[in-house]
């Protein structure tokens, strides 16, 4: 019944794929992977229709996606229509996506590698939710990849990684085709790969031979045959499933010893084929039968490494070219008629009251996904503390201090997790781990580390996951986190903090949390020259860039104390709404006299204050002069500098303003939408911007000098939305040690800098 099954899902599969490819016409290739849905077709026939439930995650092979939809067609979850829409805009993705799929709510793939590791954090995930509040029902969590996919190096950081131990729910199951997008590897050296995986302490199974060539191997002369097609190179191997009769006879045989011979010669040719074919990856009964010893190690991950073929049961079976090879329209028909059906009927479900029909409706029932609730919205606050309003302190300082306050908030505290990149006391995450603890499955013995700085004991009550040094990790760990609600049934407020300038190194990871509609905060500090003794490698300047380019993230890049915890607060509060998205604080350590906020707090209140600051800024500095002047824009460490600068031109009898953005992204967005209602009903007036709304009207055609300590382009679109010139003063070259002083001269960004800018821009033109 499985196997016909199989059949099935590998019919539709491919003919998805061939649809797709007709729909275009010929103006461009809609691409598709038949021959690597055919080497994952028996792999994920025993897992859906054998081995998974309800509770388990899978995270699907990247070009096995028309299989993952076959299989949700036949379980009743899929609409038929959708067959039909196979990449196509509004249809099927080209890849699982659980954001843009009618049918995919576990995990995003097709950045290979990262969704090969993202059920192993959703385990780790499951595990630090069972400690902390009621245990979920039992759940497994299994990635499909391809042996080429295991040359991603994020593989490897995952399990590596101490905090991944011991996840005895978590299965990789190796799609072993041993071949690439476009050749046959040579040498895979799957022991390697296996030791690897064993060295880390995983438990490692293999599906390398079916049935067939097992019991073939008790016979005389068995041993001789696993050891002949053990030592035959891939390619060669590759090479028998294109061959017939005689020729793959002669070449399955050459260099064979007698006994080969011998247990050979009496098989016809094509019983030939069939034996020495007959891989493990294929046999359905033996995959079963491998996932349950992998459930029966219950003190570790496991891996499984199943030997298939690419392309199996299809006319491009080991065709060392057939990555993207389609089937014709005749091998289509063929193909239709050998599984018995006909263009009527050819994507058709199996008849209800069939034993297939029967087994489909029933695995449906169990495993097909239903939507998830509203994630809740938690009390977090408006503020965690009073607003500082004198001397001195850095934002990283007082995002560590709002931290510790949240860590007293009922309905709060308890849904925060921490975690870092081995950079916790760094970027002063000491104060709320030193209050709620380090996570770990078990208690462990510090050796006296609870006595000296930090509560570092590691217990089950942590609430603080300590990682190595692995900002991929990090990533992977917050985009599983920000699931929580949606695979595991309970919110999470999950806070990373990473060293800003090594935003970039998980850059891929932070992208695919983001896709995966995942909601959590990223705390970037220090950043960059102004951490200026640690030298350019140590120094951000594009960073403020990538979080204002990447979808459904808000960055923020506050100067002042009461800013971090408004700004803190707002982002924890907004992962819980509808219309939510994470967020991305970029931090600085340089202490910042608190004075000059607490006189706009004086002036304008702490309601407006605030609501200015979450919408993306405020006038920080007012003109004392009437005559036309220039508007100093400027964002996080760069403050005092604009303030400086601002006190020398009303010096010099240059009137000036300070523009705080403590959002450029969210102020950037609000001129964008400007526009978009502007384009949208055309000869309407459009509606002011949040920068238009700040600045006043008279000193809208002021010219622009904006200073960041970020690349100059970051700021560059402010003199459009204001409708005026600009000068753009940035960090445009890679950095060095110093002193601040000394970067900011180097680099341009000094008061000087912006005084001479200021001074030109406002100089009559010629």
């Amino acid at each position: 019944m499985l196997g016909c099954i199989q059949q099935r899902v590998l019919w539709l599969a491919c003919r998805m794929i061939h649809e797709a490819n007709q729909r275009s016409g010929g103006e461009v290739k809609v691409g598709g992977h038949q021959a690597s849905s055919a080497s994952m077709v028996s792999i994920m026939t025993a897992l859906w229709f054998a081995h998974i439930g309800g509770e388990d995650k899978v995270a699907v092979k990247p070009h096995a996606a028309p299989v993952y939809h076959a299989i949700k067609y036949l379980t009743g979850e899929l609409d038929r229509s959708a067959l039909t829409t196979l990449r196509q805009q509004g249809g099927l993705q080209a890849y699982p996506s659980r954001t843009k799929d009618p049918d995919v709510a576990d995990y995003s793939t097709g950045s290979v590698g990262l969704g090969a590791v993202a059920p192993l954090f959703s385990a780790l995930t499951r595990r630090y939710l069972d400690t902390h509040f009621a245990p979920r029902p039992s759940a497994r969590f299994i990635a499909t990849v391809g042996d080429a996919e295991l040359d991603e190096g994020n593989i490897w950081e995952a399990i590596a990684d101490p905090a991944t131990e011991g996840l005895a729910n978590f299965t990789m199951v190796v799609d072993l085709n041993r071949q690439s997008l476009d050749r046959v590897i040579p040498d895979i050296q799957a022991v390697r790969l296996q030791r690897f995986f064993a060295d880390a302490g995983w438990h490692v199974a293999e599906a390398k031979y079916g049935s067939r060539l097992t019991a073939a191997f008790a016979e005389p002369g068995g041993e001789a045959l696993r050891a002949h097609i053990d030592a035959m190179s891939n390619e060669a191997y590759q090479s028998l499933f294109a061959l017939e009769g005689d020729a793959l006879r002669k070449k399955f045989l050459d260099r064979a010893d007698a006994a080969v011979r011998g247990l050979a010669d009496p098989l016809d040719d094509e019983a030939l084929k069939t034996l020495v074919t007959d891989l493990g990856g294929h046999d359905l009964g033996l995959l079963i039968d491998t996932f349950a010893q992998c459930d029966a190690a219950t003190d570790r991950p496991s891996v499984v490494f199943a030997y298939t073929i690419k392309g199996w049961g299809l006319p491009m079976a080991g065709d060392p070219m057939n990555h993207a090879a389609l089937l014709t329209a005749e091998q289509i028909a063929d193909f239709r008629a050998a599984v018995g059906l006909d263009v009527p009927s050819e994507w058709d479900r199996f008849e209800p009251d069939s034993p297939e029909g029967r087994w489909c409706g029933s695995v449906g029932g169990d495993i097909n996904n239903l939507p998830s609730p509203s994630r809740p919205i938690l009390p977090v606050p408006a503020a965690a503390g009073p607003a500082l309003v004198e001397g001195t302190v850095s934002t990283q300082e007082a995002f560590g201090r709002t931290l510790t306050r949240l860590g007293s908030v009922d309905g709060v505290a308890d849904r925060i997790v921490t975690t870092s990149p081995d950079v916790s006391i760094s970027t002063n995450l000491g104060g709320w781990i030193n209050k709620t603890g380090v996570y770990a499955p078990r208690e462990r013995d510090d050796h006296g580390g609870a006595e000296r700085l930090l509560k570092w004991a590691p217990s089950p009550s942590g609430q603080h996951i300590e990682l190595g040094i692995s900002e991929m990790n990090l990533f992977m760990l917050l985009g599983q986190l920000g699931l929580s609600h949606e695979h595991h049934g309970e919110q999470l407020l999950p806070i990373g903090a990473v060293y800003d300038p090594f935003v970039l190194r998980g850059l891929d990871a932070f992208i695919y949390g983001l896709y995966n509609g995942s909601r959590f905060v990223v705390v970037g500090t220090p950043s960059g020259v102004t951490l200026a003794p640690e030298g350019g490698a140590h120094q951000s300047t594009i960073t403020p860039s990538v979080g204002a380019e990447l979808p459904d993230l808000v960055y923020s890049e506050p100067a002042y104390a009461a800013e971090v915890d408004w700004l803190l607060c707002d982002a924890l509060d907004r992962l819980g709404h509808p219309d939510g998205e994470s967020s991305y604080l970029r931090l600085s350590t340089r202490p910042i006299d608190q004075r000059p906020f607490g006189q706009v707090l004086d002036r304008l209140g702490e309601v407006a204050l605030r609501d200015l600051v979450l919408a993306g800024g405020y006038r920080l500095a007012e003109p004392h002069l009437t005559e036309p002047g220039v508007t100093l824009v400027t964002t996080g460490a760069l403050v005092p500098e604009a303030l400086a600068a601002h006190a020398e031109l009303q010096a010099e009898g240059v009137a000036s303003s300070v523009v705080h953005l403590t959002s450029p992204d969210r102020a950037f967005r609000s001129w964008q939408s400007a526009n978009d209602v502007a384009i949208a009903s055309a000869g309407r007036r459009r509606p002011p911007n949040h920068l238009q709304s700040i600045v006043p009207a008279e000193q809208r055609g002021w010219p622009v000098v904006s200073v960041h300590d970020g690349a100059s382009h970051s700021l560059a679109w402010v003199g459009s939305a204001l409708g005026t010139t600009q000068v753009c003063l940035g960090v445009d070259r890679f950095g060095e040690s110093g002193t601040i002083a000394d970067l900011y001269r180097l680099t341009g960004i000094s008061c000087d800098h912006i005084v001479n800018a200021a001074l030109m821009a406002a100089a009559p033109a010629d």
